[in-house]
């Protein structure tokens, strides 16, 4: 038989349909390469009985031919997606217990297409993160390697475990979140799709909340008709979230075209940096040759306040994340810290020095920081108003051209013990990481990072593609063009 765990979902659900193998084969398959490869750390919470149970239901379905869009595909889901009556910790040990008593909107659309939960992915905590070794239970590993080298690499953040899961064939596809390039750095470093839609595309309800401004759901996939497929499911309004936008989710996976003939491809100076790797620069160009190719026009644009996105980024999202984080007092639910005789502030402070890691503690600091009296106008102020600068520089951007290709990081995986200590010595460096990623956050734009080639390390390197609000679809349509023409993951 087939491997079932390689297969596409888009061949996954061919097989179903035509009995070549059930839903049960399909998630015992999956389960069996989860437990062979538990040293990657992908999932912090195997729900293996749910699994099982819910794929014997997606037979059943089948086989009265009333199956559903995702009937019987065996997903991953990003531990900050609330799942009723499965563990729920963020990555976290302030949630390490923590078992939610309701679905998040996210999860819920995936169960109701017929999905089947195999398990929580790993992520760094409260998703703040580039590089996954944040995280409570500890780093996920990137199943890819540096040519005849066995050093363990990051997979990417905060999204890494559901990256490295879909990368390892752990699992079909996966959700993740994007609050500054949360998705597609870790689609990037690990050589699969990943799509952060349209912010207001996706429902945050029952996301737990990093940065409510910024966080978005999103979706990871072997090729990009499986993540046309995935993104669509997942859309749509809710009025259970206020941030929420009530827009027509098109038929994205059925309205794929590559011919993209005609269309403006906009290249702005400013995602090259200085030092950047020359592969790179060079991927960066063949991308470009081959959308030429297929006959759209590379138009030069300019985004002259991108450099200060990441700048701006980290005031605004730590800010948000201090007042997010302030519910985790160990009153409520959560984590306590143990002591007698405590006072409730002395209480306060040693449940979340306990509970928090140094990371998020950093980042709960940096916000409350720029948001008290003294410094509010000079910093969260001011960085509210390069945001709007930002988004104008791609509104004036869109009036050129139909999306934007750039490389989708500055640079490719680093080691696990190198990225410990950067994030230890020199946060600043770590994140810089997310150079190219953020811009799109800010401006609240759809983007998605695709496989385009090798370093000469044989470590993969992705390319972005942004696009207009809510035109999720011409985004699609350039990402398949370049991977058809790129050969570099399986086609359905």
């Amino acid at each position: 038989m087939t491997n079932l765990t390689t297969l596409t979902i888009r061949q996954t659900i061919d097989g179903l349909k035509t009995k070549k193998f059930s839903s049960t084969e399909v998630t015992a398959a999956y389960i069996k390469n989860i437990e062979q490869n538990r040293r990657l750390n992908a999932f912090i919470t195997e729900s293996f009985d749910v699994a099982l149970a819910q794929a014997k239901k997606s037979d059943e379905k089948i086989s009265a031919g009333t199956a559903r869009d995702l009937e019987g595909i065996p997903l991953g889901i990003k531990d900050l997606f609330c799942t009723k009556n499965i563990r729920t910790t963020c990555g976290s040990k302030m949630l390490a217990d923590f078992i939610p008593t309701y679905e998040s909107t996210v999860t819920q659309k995936l169960l109701d297409a017929g999905s089947v939960t195999l398990g929580k992915t790993n992520m760094d905590e409260f998703a703040m993160g580039s590089s996954n070794i944040t995280s409570y239970f500890g780093p996920v590993i990137n199943p890819h390697k540096k040519k005849n080298s066995d050093e363990d690499l990051v997979p990417g953040g905060s999204s890494g475990g559901s990256a490295a899961a879909v990368a390892a064939n752990l699992c079909a596809g996966a959700t993740g979140s994007d609050t500054g390039g949360s998705i597609r750095q870790p689609a990037s470093f690990t050589n699969i799709v990943g799509v952060k839609p349209t912010y207001g595309r996706c429902s945050r309800y029952g996301m737990v909340a990093f940065a409510s401004s910024l966080d978005q759901a999103g979706i990871f996939a072997k090729n990009v008709y499986d993540a046309a497929l995935l993104q669509r499911v997942i859309s749509g309004f809710d009025e259970k979230d206020s941030t929420s936008i009530n827009v027509a989710v098109p038929q994205f996976e059925r309205l794929l075209n590559s011919n993209i003939k005609g269309k403006k491809i906009g290249i702005a100076k400013e995602y090259h940096l200085d030092g950047m790797p020359e592969e790179i620069d060079e991927l960066w160009n063949r991308g470009k040759e081959m959308l030429q190719k297929r006959g759209a026009e590379i138009v030069e644009i300019s985004l002259p306040h991108t450099k200060y996105a990441p700048a701006i980024y980290y005031v605004l999202a730590c800010a948000e994340a201090s007042s997010n984080l302030a519910r985790f007092d160990g009153v409520r639910y959560g984590f306590r810290a143990a002591g007698e005789n405590l006072s409730l502030e002395e209480m306060y402070e040693k449940t979340r020095a306990q509970g928090f890691g140094s990371e998020v503690q950093r980042r709960i600091l940096t916000g409350t920081y720029v948001l008290s009296a003294g410094y509010f106008d000079a910093y969260y102020k001011k960085a509210q108003r390069v945001r709007r600068l930002v988004a104008e520089d791609f509104a004036q951007a869109f009036k050129k051209v139909d999306a934007i290709l750039a490389p989708s990081t500055p640079n490719v995986a680093s080691p696990i013990d190198q990225s410990k200590q950067v994030t230890k010595n020199d946060p600043i460096k770590m994140y810089l990481n997310d150079a190219f990623a953020i811009p799109a956050n800010m401006a609240g734009l759809p983007a998605m990072s695709i496989p385009a080639g090798f370093d000469k390390d044989g470590l993969p390197l992705g390319l972005q593609i942004i696009s207009k609000h809510f035109d999720e679809q011409t985004m699609f349509d350039v990402a398949l063009a370049l991977e058809e023409d790129s050969g570099i993951v399986k086609k359905s």
